[in-house]
C-alpha cells in the first residue's frame, strides 16, 4: 500500500512548529523566526532541510543540529530525516559603503588606544581564524606608520595594478593590502590628513576585494586622522578594541572606545592580549601584566568580552615568520579561534539590531 501522508503544507507547518523551539545562541531567537531554516522538502515521510546560521564560527552548531533532529523526529509521520548545516554571513551595508566596497558584507576595525599591545597580531590572526572557519576574508593594513601585516602574514608577493584597479595578493586565502608594499624599506611616513584620507579611499575603492564576508582593518594605535577618515568614509560594522590587562593600558583603551562612540561606530567588544604567561619549561603561570583587567572593564562599560590571548614565545615566533598562530593546532590557536568566533557572533548581533531598529532618514 502506498504511503499516505497529510497535505505537504500541513506537514511543513508541523516541522516549522517543531523547530521554533530551537534558538540561535547569539541572536536569542528561534531559528524559524530568524528565517534560518532553508530548503525544506518533504516526500513520503522523508524530510530534509538546511539550517543556515549567520555565524560561520558558531561553537554550538552541532548541538543546534542535534536539537533540530530530535525535535522533528518526534513527529509520528517522519520516516527519514536529513539535516545539513551551512552559514551565510549577514550584512547591513548602507549605500555609502556599497559605493566603495559593494561586495563586502562587513567591515571590522581592530583598534587600540596605544601602541605595543599586539593589535596587529590580533588583527592578522582574527582574519586567518575567520578564513579557517570558511568565511571569505580580506585584511587591510591601515597602519601606515608601522605596516606590519605583510610580515605577520608572510606575504612577500606584491599587489598588481591593472588599469586603475589594485589586485591584492592572497595569502592563506586572505586578500591583503598594506602601505608596506608601496613604501621603500625603512622609510618613515610623514603625511598630513588629506594624504591619509586619500589612502583610505584608495584601499577601499580601488582594491579589487571581490565578495567578502569580512574585511578586517588594522588601524594605527591612538585616535588620529586615519580613524577619523575611515569612519567618515564608510560606516563600519563595528570595532574590536585590543588592550593589555594593566590599568594604564585600559585607561588609554577607553579613549579609543570614546572616539568610536562619537563616530557612531558600534563597539563589538574588547580583547585582552598578553593576558597571562605560561612557562614552556615548568608550566607555571605568571600574570606579568596583571590579568582580567580588560574583562572587568568591558563588563563595567557594558561591552562584550571577546577573549584573552596569552603572552607566548610561540606566538611571537610564528608572527615573526609570517605563520599565523590561528592556523596551527595548539592551545594558543584555540585562543584566537575562540576570539574570532566571539567577534563573528557580535557582527551577527549588530546586523540583527540594525534590522530591528531601522534608521529613519531626517
Amino acid at each position: 500500500m502506498a504511503f499516505l501522508e497529510k497535505d505537504t503544507s500541513v506537514n511543513k507547518s508541523e516541522v516549522f512548529k517543531a523547530l521554533k523551539g530551537i534558538h540561535d545562541p547569539d541572536l536569542q531567537e528561534d531559528i524559524v523566526t530568524l528565517d534560518l531554516v532553508k530548503n525544506l522538502t518533504i516526500k513520503e515521510g522523508v524530510v530534509g532541510f538546511t539550517i543556515q546560521l549567520p555565524n560561520p564560527a558558531c561553537p554550538v552548531k552541532d548541538q543546534i543540529k542535534a536539537e533540530a533532529e530530535n525535535a522533528v523526529r518526534k513527529l509520528d509521520w517522519v520516516k527519514e530525516l536529513f539535516v545539513t548545516m551551512d552559514f551565510k554571513v549577514t550584512s547591513q551595508q548602507d549605500s555609502q559603503a556599497r559605493s566603495l566596497i559593494p561586495k563586502v558584507s562587513n567591515t571590522i576595525a581592530v583598534a587600540s588606544g596605544k601602541g605595543g599591545v599586539g593589535k596587529s597580531t590580533v588583527a592578522a590572526n582574527l582574519a586567518a581564524a575567520l578564513m579557517n572557519y570558511g568565511a571569505q576574508v580580506g585584511l587591510m593594513d591601515a597602519d601606515v606608520y608601522g605596516p606590519s601585516i605583510p610580515t605577520l602574514m608572510g606575504a612577500s608577493q606584491s599587489p598588481q595594478v591593472i588599469g586603475n584597479r589594485i589586485i591584492p595578493p592572497v595569502v592563506y586565502d586572505v586578500k591583503m593590502i598594506s602601505m608596506g608594499y608601496f613604501l621603500p624599506k625603512d622609510e618613515a611616513v610623514i603625511w598630513r590628513g588629506p594624504m591619509l584620507h586619500k589612502m583610505i579611499q584608495q584601499f577601499l575603492g580601488e582594491v579589487e576585494w571581490g565578495s567578502l564576508d569580512y574585511l578586517v582593518i588594522d588601524l594605527p594605535p591612538g585616535t588620529g586622522d586615519i580613524q577619523l577618515s575611515l569612519c567618515q568614509t564608510i560606516p563600519l560594522t563595528g570595532a574590536v578594541i585590543v588592550s593589555t590587562p594593566q590599568d594604564l593600558a585600559l585607561k588609554v583603551a577607553s579613549k579609543a572606545i570614546t572616539m568610536f562612540k562619537k563616530l557612531k561606530t558600534p563597539i563589538l567588544g574588547v580583547v585582552e592580549n598578553m593576558s597571562f604567561y605560561v612557562c614552556s619549561h615548568c608550566g607555571e603561570r605568571d600574570d606579568i601584566f596583571s590579568h582580567g583587567g580588560a574583562q572587568k572593564a568591558s563588563r563595567e562599560l557594558g561591552y562584550p568580552f571577546l577573549g584573552e590571548i596569552p603572552l607566548s614565545t610561540e606566538i611571537r615566533l610564528r608572527s615573526d615568520s609570517g605563520n599565523p598562530t590561528a592556523l596551527s593546532q595548539n592551545q594558543y590557536s584555540q585562543a584566537f579561534q575562540s576570539m574570532a568566533s566571539a567577534v563573528a557572533a557580535q557582527v551577527s548581533i549588530a546586523n540583527r539590531r540594525a534590522v530591528q531598529v531601522p534608521t529613519i532618514e531626517p
